[in-house]
């Protein structure tokens, strides 16, 4: 086989998920060459502004995704939870790798617990879905837009800028800093957290082949899930949309919920069935809780957006 090169964000979290990429297709056959290629994204320019601002989950992969159609790499590793709902022409998810741990965690100043936090604490995110989700269980919080990779945001906490901050839980594992969290959050995840995945030309049968040895059905199936529900509420960055999925005997538990910006509607409910029709309940989940009014607060805040434009 050819040289193999990959592609990915420059971040400590990206070339650590890409490393593991590398290795586990090393495994598979230790003769193959590659090279790990860094580019720079829209979203790693402008780490001083909430994503919400500037656009929407496209920005940490369309300059990867131009190379890789340009055939200047051949795969290129993503979060999954980076992903837009539809993939750009010409390209498909090649493999979704097991998932890790899909929950949020607090880290906190002497390592208080969210119930534990003072009054009026300043707690960091950049998700609109976690804001929402906070001040719901804790209307008192002042929540403060962070940006920026893991290690910057943990030092932004520790030099005291900040009482509190909110990571997906497998950046912090996987980056090795488990010991700092103070409380696993049971609040509903980002569609697809926690989970790889490697994106591929859809015409490159030698690459498609040797990256579907490291795809999971458990997790793709979930995520499948998660993924449909986004879409069917033609969700982003800019709206309160979370969901998570767990597959157990080839039966998928969905968990979605749609929120205001504030926390003070919150629509949440679970919807089970046959793994196999993972985006079917993903779309029923969605219409469930349109019809329930989550719709409502959805045009709500789309009209919102159009009005700051």
């Amino acid at each position: 086989m050819r040289k193999i090169r990959v592609g990915t964000r420059g971040s400590r979290l990206a070339i650590w998920q890409t490393d593991f990429v590398i290795n586990k297709l090393l495994e598979l056959d230790d003769r193959l060459e590659i090279e790990k290629v860094i580019i720079k994204t829209t979203g790693d320019k402008f780490l001083d502004v909430a994503l919400s601002r500037i656009g929407d989950k496209g920005l940490f992969i369309k300059e990867i995704e131009k190379e890789l159609l340009d055939g200047s790499i051949d795969m290129a590793v993503h979060s999954m939870k980076d992903m837009p709902t539809r993939i750009t022409e010409g390209l498909a998810i090649g493999a979704v790798l097991p998932r890790e741990n899909s929950k949020d965690v607090l880290l906190s100043r002497d390592n208080r617990k969210l119930a534990e936090l003072p009054v009026g604490a300043a707690v960091g995110t950049s998700s609109l879905r976690r804001k929402a989700q906070l001040l719901a269980l804790r209307p008192d919080l002042n929540i403060v837009d962070l940006r920026g990779n893991i290690d910057t945001r943990i030092r932004r906490l520790q030099n005291g800028e900040l009482d509190a901050i909110v990571l997906a839980a497998a950046g912090v594992i996987r980056l090795g800093y488990e010991e700092l969290v103070a409380e696993e959050l049971e609040i509903i995840p980002a569609v697809g957290q926690g989970a790889i995945a490697v994106e591929i030309r859809d015409d490159d049968t030698d690459i498609r082949e040797l990256v579907e040895k490291l795809d999971d059905r458990s997790t793709r199936l979930a995520i499948a899930g998660e993924r449909a529900f986004l879409a069917a509420l033609e969700g982003g960055c800019q709206i309160p949309i979370g969901c998570g999925g767990s597959v157990r005997d080839d039966f998928l538990t969905l968990e979605g919920l749609v929120s205001d910006l504030e926390g003070k509607q919150v629509f949440r409910s679970r919807l089970s069935g046959p793994a196999a029709e993972a985006e079917d309940l993903g779309r029923k989940l969605a219409l469930e809780l349109v019809s329930r009014g989550a719709g409502a607060v959805l045009e709500q805040i789309r009209i919102q957006e159009m009005g700051d434009e």
